[in-house]
């Protein structure tokens, strides 16, 4: 029997290398001679890196970096398998953990390490660049990035606007005449399922400001900065990003980085799905597992396990999706290819036994759930008996 496991992380507890690992050993307790292929994903936000990195045979590099506030920390970004291409996760410079509660506000946060980790990947001769954008601090819309890469945002006194969306209100020219050349010769690809606009009622501001601790007199100020930096932006770079779709991911780096960058936005799990070759491996596959800490109506828009049950329909190969909660809203997921949804919780326990015993949880289910498949497609001659 061949079998596929391609789980995102359940966030959190445990990582997308973990879970596979775990249904890895609950699968070979059952059918020992399986014969699996593991596929730890991630959508573009936590866990691209080493997700990309274990599939290619890449590696991880360190390097140091300015955090949402400009203090120094230890960050990294992936060289793939092919030494050409970089990923890179936003967040692990310029993302919200990086951060407490009292620190957070976008007025001051900037995409500064962001820039410094796409410098340090054109260091080491990458000449594509894979930017994950998930889970930022910032609502600068990359302007930290692009001066972390040699631009000169001005305002009217010729003087450089300090970090933060809060300053982008003053800007009154952008100088690129140091801006790094490299960056013409490198291929820049966003990994981001967010169609947000920059500006508006969906745009950076106002719906993500509030959850990187923007007050609402916050917002409004974020609101109008961004507006005028997309006027700056179009009459200096001559292009448009005030509603070019996924502007405003990342608190609008998805604008900064289609303006200075050229870069071009794919959906997250596409692309590490085809990063992966995994449409290759569905051939001759008897089914797949995959799953994530929760299951809800957000799996429709873009996350990893939606991208895999689409992929495993294709060539009609049943998915079975394992997780810690099911919401009532996912149970239509079935019709976008998810044969069997289930829970990883079979009797009534709080959050805390359930973080406690997850990784027994986990196995378990998959065992039983394997030993179920293997019995109705007449394999019990496969399985191996109760211990």
């Amino acid at each position: 029997m061949k079998i596929i496991i391609a789980p995102d992380s359940f966030k959190g507890t445990l990582s997308s290398i973990e879970v596979a690992d775990i249904i890895e050993g609950g699968i070979k307790k059952v059918l020992p001679r399986a014969k699996i292929k593991k596929f730890p994903l991630a959508d573009g936000g936590e866990g691209t890196v080493k997700a990309l990195v274990n599939a290619t045979g890449g590696r991880i590099v360190y390097c140091d970096v300015n955090d949402p506030l400009g203090r120094k920390i230890k960050s990294f970004f992936g060289i793939l398998g092919d030494k050409k291409t970089a990923v890179i996760e936003m967040a692990s410079a310029s993302g919200l953990p990086l951060l407490s509660l009292k620190e957070r506000n976008p007025l001051l946060t900037t995409t500064y390490g962001t820039g410094e980790l796409i410098k340090a990947a054109l260091n080491r001769g990458c000449q594509k660049i894979i930017i994950g954008i998930g889970g930022s601090a910032t609502v600068d819309g990359g302007a930290g990035m692009a001066q972390a890469l040699g631009a000169k945002l001005l305002d009217g006194k010729n003087k450089e606007l300090p970090f933060g969306g809060g300053s982008l209100g003053k800007l009154a020219k952008i100088n690129l005449s140091s801006f790094d050349k490299r960056i013409k010769k490198t291929e820049v690809i966003i990994a981001s399922d967010v169609t947000n606009p920059l500006c508006g009622k969906s745009g950076a501001a106002k719906i993500y400001g509030p959850q990187k601790g923007a007050t609402p007199k916050m917002v409004t100020i974020l609101e109008k900065s961004l507006f005028h930096y997309a006027k700056i932006i179009k009459k200096d770079l001559r292009r448009e990003v005030l509603n070019l779709p996924g502007a405003g991911a990342a608190g609008g780096l998805g604008a900064g980085l289609s303006a200075f960058l050229n870069a071009k936005m794919e959906k997250g799990v596409e692309l590490i799905l085809k990063i992966m070759k995994f449409e290759k491996y569905l051939k001759n596959t008897d089914f797949v597992i995959t799953g994530e800490g929760k299951i809800d109506a957000q799996v429709k828009y873009g996350k990893a396990i939606l991208g895999v049950a689409k992929l495993a329909k294709k060539y009609k190969v049943p998915v079975i999706a394992l997780c810690g909660t099911i919401t009532e809203e996912a149970y239509d997921l079935h019709r976008y290819g998810i044969s069997v949804l289930e829970s990883i919780i079979s009797s009534p326990m709080n959050l805390e036994e359930v973080m406690k015993k997850n990784r027994e949880l986990l196995k378990k289910k998959a065992g039983e759930l394997i030993r179920l498949f293997s019995l109705s497609k007449n394999l019990s001659f496969m399985v191996k008996p109760h211990d």
